[in-house]
């Protein structure tokens, strides 16, 4: 038996990188992972499958509320329920460092657009099937970086990931009264395979990357499965409105 047995989770991104790993991670604790993503996510259901774990895909834009509103729809038509809404999605594998000042403004809304618009959709249209049932959970995914920023500019991606921070305490205030938890992962640099194939100008082996931590490593994704099934899992039900920081300690050190 598993601790997600029965529920149905809706993961945002979910067809690589970490989103990948959550959704596998929530399926063999007996969710169906629904993956929302613009990518093929064929690969990582039929995995999923193979193991015996429920899951399926629904390609969405998280940044368009027709389609969201689509998503909703569909996995209610399929599994009648929804649990548990991971916000993933993100544009970030694909942004090269850029000072502020030189990021273009198409390219600045279209990282807002997707990072935090696509966050405060799904959860717009998520809440109101959660607040029925009285219960739900909502992470919401952040990042170590909008607490320390970077020298190597990536502005317009650390100010999505501090929105996020934000988001989580408004709707956590809001829906609270309903039952509904909403927390947020804040994950440090982390080596999924979106990272390692579309960011090769990072050099992960040398001792910048690891100085700020406390363990002396890089984080790869099962690093973060433990804290997404714990806020995930009845374990939390009375955890909301926080942010847990997955990064060796770089935050605190």
């Amino acid at each position: 038996m598993g601790r997600l047995d029965g529920k149905v989770a809706i993961i945002t991104g979910g067809a690589k990188g970490l989103g990948a790993a959550f959704a596998a991670a929530l399926a063999e604790e007996g969710a169906a992972s629904v993956i929302a993503d613009i990518a093929d996510a064929g690969t990582v259901t039929a995995a999923i499958a193979d193991g015996g774990g429920r899951c399926c895909e629904i390609p969405t834009d998280v940044s368009d509320e027709a389609e969201v509103e689509r998503l909703v729809a569909t996995v209610l038509s399929v599994y009648g329920r929804i649990d548990i809404l991971l916000n993933n999605a993100a544009v970030f594998a694909s942004l090269a460092p850029v000072g502020f000042q030189d990021i273009e403004v198409g390219l600045w809304d279209r990282v807002m657009a997707v990072n935090v618009r696509g966050s405060f959709l799904m959860a717009k249209h998520v809440a109101p099937v959660m607040i029925g049932r009285g219960e739900g959970k909502i992470i919401n995914v952040s990042s170590g970086t909008a607490y320390k920023g970077q020298p190597t500019g990536m502005a317009h991606y650390i100010t999505s990931k501090g929105a996020i921070v934000s988001l989580t305490r408004a709707l956590s205030r809001e829906l609270g009264q309903h039952g509904v938890c909403v927390n947020t992962l804040a994950p440090g640099l982390t080596l999924s395979d979106s990272i390692l194939e579309n960011q090769p100008h990072l050099d992960m082996s040398t001792e910048k990357v690891l100085a700020s931590r406390a363990l002396k490593r890089h984080g790869r994704p099962g690093d973060l499965i433990g804290a997404v099934l714990f806020l995930a899992s009845p374990d939390s039900d009375f955890v909301t409105g926080q942010t847990i920081a997955v990064d060796g300690g770089s935050i605190n050190t």
